[in-house]
């Protein structure tokens, strides 16, 4: 992990904590209950070095880091009561604490507050002020596109193919590290080609996260992901290494990987059963080659760069492509 990344963190925690409050103090206080009990700030963090490797700094990009992390913790809010999720980052989901109502008015407010701050604290730049609410809020619909693909794939008998999942990974997932990076460039003054180039590097690193974390979720270790091993397997998500495994896998293997395939009865044993399947057909060797090969995308579109904010990035990147499991 690049070592600049809680540093960064620290200014922007400051300037999310100074925009995310007021009254009534319920409201504001469950706007803020994820984002002050943990996560990394890694889109802001993509947010400030795009911006930083085109010459700017990052107080040119404190509004529209602070946006796109209000927007990423809207979608998990939301997310949490879609999926009836009770913990996250090891504290009580918003709806679990503060009631269905209130987690529901604070996705809102957080969504609310994000164009806000990109529309007036950027009031001096009205061009920036309009290309970073046109570039933010094309994500926002990205990502509810890609949340019903999602709920349709699990939803739906049919296994997807590759294809189909990495579209949908792409909407889901990946738009909010592309909008980051090129919310970055615009923050900088860049120019279309420049915009165009770091969303790129977004797409693909969002890409690379996505299944690298889709491989720990299935198969990670206990005391890093907080879960059971074998947890989305049970849950029947339709990820990438649970689909790789389903094909590569023997008629015996995919019997015992199919048991406990969306299964929440299945025992102890029949899930340790099918992580060990999966296990032994070698699925983190294809995962991590899927993953290193978005990696090589995302490297190449920077090429024309130089400096240590795109030594930053790609460290950021090798960290996601390589965590361990």
């Amino acid at each position: 992990m690049t070592a600049t990344l809680p540093k960064n963190a620290k200014v922007v925690n400051r300037y999310l904590s100074a925009k995310i409050d007021g009254k009534p103090d319920e409201l504001y206080s469950a706007a803020a209950h994820l984002i002050v009990n943990g996560g990394k700030r890694l889109r802001p963090y993509l947010v400030i070095k795009s911006c930083q490797m085109l010459g700017g700094s990052i107080r040119d990009t404190l509004p529209a880091g602070a946006a796109i992390e209000m927007i990423h913790n809207f979608t998990l809010v939301h997310d949490d009561i879609m999926d009836n999720d009770e913990m996250r980052h090891g504290v009580p989901t918003v709806h679990t604490k503060f009631g269905m109502p209130l987690a529901i008015l604070a996705g809102d407010v957080l969504f609310s507050k994000a164009f806000e701050i990109i529309s007036i604290d950027n009031v001096r730049d009205k061009t920036t002020s309009s290309l970073l609410v046109a570039r933010l809020a094309k994500a926002c619909v990205d990502v509810c596109e890609g949340q019903v693909l999602d709920i349709k794939m699990a939803g739906g008998k049919k296994i997807p193919t590759e294809s189909e999942y990495i579209k949908m990974v792409e909407k889901k997932t990946s738009a909010l590290f592309e909008v980051s990076c090129a919310m970055g460039a615009i923050c900088a003054k860049g120019n279309t080609k420049d915009i165009s180039n770091l969303a790129t590097f977004g797409k693909n690193l969002g890409v690379a996260f996505q299944i690298t974390d889709d491989y720990i979720g299935v198969l990670g270790d206990p005391k890093i992901t907080k879960k059971p091993v074998g947890n989305d397997l049970r849950e029947g998500k339709k990820s990438l290494p649970i689909l790789l495994a389903i094909q590569k896998a023997d008629k015996k293997s995919k019997r015992i990987i199919l048991n406990v395939f969306g299964n929440p009865k299945a025992t102890k044993k029949q899930i340790n059963d099918a992580v060990d399947a999966m296990r032994s057909l070698e699925i983190e060797k294809d995962v991590r080659d899927k993953a290193m090969r978005y990696a090589e995308k995302a490297i190449k579109s920077l090429a024309s760069y130089s400096g240590p904010a795109k030594k930053e990035l790609i460290s950021l990147l090798d960290f996601v492509v390589k965590r361990s499991l």
